[in-house]
This record gives C-alpha cells, structure tokens and sequence, in this order.
C-alpha cells in the first residue's frame, strides 16, 4: 500500500515549515504538505491552503490532516467536505509530535487508520 500523505495545518507558516523540517530528518518519502497562516500570509489559516495540500499530498493511502489550533479544526473540516477524496482523515493530535509519529508510520507502510491512531497516541507513550 502506497503511503499516506500527510497535511500539517498551522496558523503559522513557519511553525508548519519547522515541523516538516524535523519530519524530514527521520522520514523523506512520505508527501508532506503545508497549510500554514492564511492566503495573505498572515496568522491564520486557509480552506483554500488546506484543499491546494490535500490535492497534493494524496495519495492511494489517502491522507491525515493534523492541525494545530481550534479554527485550525474548523477549516480542515471545511476542506474536507468539499474534497472530491473519501480517504481523508483529520487527526485529534498534537501537531507536533503526532505529525512525527504519524510520518513515521505512513513511511512503515500502515493504513491511514493506523496512522491517524498512532498520531493521536503521539503523548501517551505507549
């Protein structure tokens, strides 16, 4: 099975950039793509950032939307529904951290299902 992409939704382009920088130390071939701030650049984020990343972050796998704040949730939630993709899933994770476990998985070749849980047991160390 073809990995999982993965989208890392942040208010903040730079907070998501650093976030695929360290990913990219431990895991180079999952598609990695970015949401961060809004369509200006500002703090923020964007349905239409968070749509361009899943169309190009998908893959047969499907892929895992992680975000960082509460509006964060709400946008990806937009942009999920008006996604013509059925395989989206957006993870209750922190963004760091699960988005790292979350790569890592996808790299080992697991369902997106098991990739969402991993991200979303990212803290509970077990």
């Amino acid at each position: 099975m073809e990995s999982a992409g993965i989208v890392l939704i942040s208010h903040s382009a730079k907070v998501a950039e650093g976030i695929k920088e360290i990913i990219h130390q431990v895991e180079k071939n999952v598609p990695i793509e970015l949401a961060g701030g809004t369509d200006d650049d500002r703090i923020g984020t964007s349905v239409e950032k968070i749509q361009t990343a899943i169309d190009h972050a998908h893959t047969e796998g499907g892929v895992l939307l992680i975000y960082d704040l509460g509006s964060a949730m709400m946008n990806a939630e937009i942009a999920v529904e008006m996604s013509d993709f059925d395989d989206i899933e957006i993870a209750n994770a922190p963004l760091l951290e699960g988005a790292y476990v979350a790569a890592v998985e996808s790299g080992m070749g697991k369902s997106l299902a098991q990739v969402k849980q991993a991200a979303e047991r990212a803290l509970q160390g077990d």
